[in-house]
């Protein structure tokens, strides 16, 4: 095929004439906005101890696109640690003004993994801000634990070194072994979805969340149940000893600029 029309194709496939620098403009000037939704504590005080950032990009009339309109435009073009940059630098400036939520967590693509650099910016951007490196965990994917695993473990060991905490997300989609978790050592496992939808009904599923739960007493991590979107499975989860739960059926996404400095 002609590359012409190839590259003329792609551009009308990714919704841009020219993708690469609609994003990269989109990221200079600022046109994404963050999204957090909290994660509930099934114990203790602080109910929302921390929360997800999630990402939405502004287009045309301040329309918001969700994440999938976006993140595979920005992959193929091997741009994601440019937004993984422009997520931190925000978040940090978020947390240095005041945030009613402890830790605020942040997924990392597997480029950032990849990428030498980007550890070097997390503790400057965090020295720039004035952050405790405790207040920004990051998420590594289950599937970046499996196909990246040397990236994984040395981004964890790093951001580990400057005091930060690590999460393993979407735990039990693919794995079958626990070997990952061990040579991460996460702070947190955020139990896949597909898990705990079926935990009222599958004794299969209940068995490798009670094995989540054994490990994570040894390796010493806490378990964080995704996609609870029910109340009985949230009770379910409590009385199996889960620490954390999240999913739209505990607390909707909402504004970042939502969960700023309480009121004195």
């Amino acid at each position: 095929m002609d590359e012409n029309i190839l590259r003329h194709a792609e551009s009308d496939l990714a919704g841009w004439s020219d993708p690469a620098a609609r994003l990269r403009a989109a990221i200079d000037k600022d046109e994404f906005a963050l999204y957090c939704q909290p994660i509930y504590a099934l114990t203790g005080d602080a109910p929302y101890p921390m929360a997800e950032i999630l990402v939405r990009m502004r287009e045309e009339e301040q329309a918001l696109l969700p994440p999938g309109e976006f993140l595979p435009v920005l992959e193929h073009f091997r741009m994601m640690p440019l937004l993984d940059r422009w997520v931190v630098r925000n978040v940090l400036a978020h947390v240095a003004q005041g945030s009613r939520i402890g830790c605020l967590t942040v997924n990392v693509s597997s480029q950032a993994l990849e990428d030498a650099e980007f550890m070097r910016f997390v503790d400057v951007a965090l020295a720039e801000h004035d952050v405790s490196p405790d207040a920004l965990a990051f998420e590594i994917d289950e599937s970046d634990t499996l196909n990246r695993p040397a990236a994984s473990v040395a981004f964890a060991g790093a951001y580990r070194a400057l005091g930060g905490r690590i999460l393993v997300d979407g735990f039990g989609r693919r794995s079958v072994s626990f070997r990952t978790l061990k040579d991460i050592k996460p702070h947190f496992v955020k139990v896949d979805g597909a898990i705990t939808r079926k935990i009222l009904s599958s004794e299969v599923a209940r068995a490798k969340l009670g094995a989540v739960l054994r490990v994570g007493e040894t390796l010493n991590y806490a378990a964080i149940a995704e996609c609870v979107e029910e109340q009985d499975v949230l009770t379910r989860l409590k009385a199996m000893g889960v620490a954390y739960a999240q999913g739209f059926g505990i607390h909707q996404p909402q504004p970042i600029a939502n969960f700023g400095r309480p009121a004195a």
